[in-house]
């Protein structure tokens, strides 16, 4: 699916005050999304400024070392978040997903603007840049640099190596294709070096997280003759072993090392008790259309939905839902 840019040359020539936002509980394909898009317009001597619904998870913060990403409400307002010319909304397409900032960028007059490579989408009242057969939103980032002829900064090629990189599940998704291997060493050329980042994504485990891990997999179950895995977390898991919610990131997709599964799912309790569910599959199952049923979304292979409690009634309903999708 190729995406016709020159709607966004006029808009990005014609205004000088960017703000970019993207979804709550960012992951690195959202933060690296917005980095290089930050990087892109900075270049062009625009004014940008970043505000997400959540702060970054500890685990991510290498990414932003000057701290630039903000909260709303923590280093910036809603005046301020509300007082520029253009709003991009970057890897969501999604108003439960924006939270209290989706209020926000409802009311407030700029322009929006929306770069996403999800499935599931709402009607945010943007100009839609979309690319759903795209691995990852910082794919969507690369071509657009490329559009524009620009070049890349050292900082940028990694912030947005580790957004396709963690996006294809280090390069082994289905989404991954021979051009995700060339967008990768474009920015391997531009200073990006994946030993360094492979250690910074997935070798900074504590000990607390290690001991969560190990029990939460001592509890793994299997379904549907053996074509379904699932495991969930509890707030007592947290607190039994230290760890924190970042720590269960991934973790459903050691669920699919199973021999014979074709889809996962991990319910994850929340402080309010509902429910965060994490599906992923195997191809046959679109998982995005579960997620969707419980206000939720994603990719057909990966999505996701916070679900009201308690955990028993979700676990009965997502396995009614996930035995009612999967191929015989």
């Amino acid at each position: 699916m190729t995406i016709n840019w020159e709607p966004l040359r006029s808009i990005i020539a014609d205004n000088q005050r960017f703000v970019l936002s993207s979804h709550i509980r960012p992951d690195a394909d959202a933060i690296g999304s917005e980095l290089g898009m930050a990087a892109l317009l900075e270049g062009m001597g625009k004014t940008v400024r970043i505000v997400n619904p959540s702060a970054l998870p500890a685990n991510l913060l290498f990414l932003d070392p000057t701290q630039r990403i903000k909260k709303l409400g923590e280093g910036m307002t809603s005046a301020e978040v509300i007082d520029n010319d253009v709003h991009m909304i970057l890897d969501t397409s999604a108003w439960g997903q924006l939270t209290e900032l989706g209020g926000l960028i409802k009311n407030t007059k700029a322009k929006k603007v929306l770069i996403d490579h999800h499935v599931s989408s709402d009607d945010l009242g943007a100009m839609e840049f979309k690319d759903t057969t795209a691995e990852a939103t910082g794919t969507l980032i690369v071509k657009l640099f490329r559009f524009f002829n620009a070049p890349i900064t050292p900082d940028a090629a990694s912030a947005l190596f580790c957004a396709i990189a963690t996006d294809t599940g280090w390069f082994r998704f289905p989404s991954t294709n021979s051009d995700t291997y060339r967008i990768v060493g474009d920015l391997m050329d531009a200073g990006a070096n994946p030993n360094f980042l492979y250690q910074r994504l997935y070798e900074q485990a504590t000990l607390a997280r290690t001991r969560l891990v190990g029990k939460i997999l001592c509890g793994v179950k299997l379904d549907c003759d053996g074509r379904l895995a699932y495991v969930s977390v509890m707030q007592q898991d947290f607190a039994d072993s230290g760890a924190v919610p970042a720590d269960t990131e991934d973790l459903v997709n050691e669920c699919l090392k199973i021999v014979g599964t074709k889809a996962a799912f991990i319910a994850i309790e929340q402080p309010t008790k509902s429910v965060k569910v994490s599906f992923r599959s195997r191809l046959g199952t679109n998982v995005a259309e579960i997620a969707e049923r419980f206000g939720g979304g994603g990719h057909k292979q990966a999505a996701g939905a916070m679900i009201a409690g308690p955990m028993p009634t979700v676990i009965a309903q997502v396995l009614a839902a996930m035995k009612a999708a999967l191929p015989m």
